[in-house]
């Protein structure tokens, strides 16, 4: 069995080295999906993104707060050509920041995407943030775990 410590890192390490991840949203029973540009805080605790306001995902989560990500943390591997890693999906709320008054969360996201400042600077763009539940963890058909975002926190194991 795998300690929750080396499955926090996995998952830190994935989400740091990745950035990027599908976006789930729901609106009267619609799904939406969406690929984002993804920055951990707080230990993979929060996952903030930026998006414009007009958009179907913006709209979907000031409607339903509750998403779902997908990040793809599978490679190929040697000759063979077999797929190594894992997938991870996070489940949480969804909430906007006001980056007049944390301009650090907005720096942070800009120091791990730094293709995005224009972007974050339209007027219609708002940077948004996922608190993370759980984790869902999956490395094969048969190996799949879910772990609380809070049993993961470094003070917690």
């Amino acid at each position: 069995m795998t300690s929750p410590a080396a499955i926090r890192d996995s998952i830190l390490t994935l989400l740091n080295t990745t950035g990027f991840a599908v976006l789930a949203t729901e609106s009267d029973g619609q799904p939406h999906t969406s690929l984002i540009a993804i920055t951990p805080l707080d230990e993979g605790q929060r996952l903030v993104f930026a998006t414009y306001r007009s958009t179907r995902k913006f709209t979907n989560v000031m409607q339903n707060q509750r998403v779902s990500l997908l990040v793809d943390g599978r490679c190929r591997e040697g000759s063979s050509g077999a797929l190594a890693g894992f997938i991870l999906s996070a489940v949480g709320r969804v909430k906007e920041i006001n980056a007049a008054t944390q301009p650090q969360l907005l720096h942070a996201h800009l120091q791990k995407h730094p293709d995005l400042e224009a972007f974050t600077q339209a007027p219609d763009c708002v940077l948004l943030e996922v608190v993370v539940q759980a984790y869902q963890v999956v490395r094969g058909i048969d190996d799949v775990t879910w772990w609380s975002a809070d049993d993961l926190k470094l003070n917690s194991l």
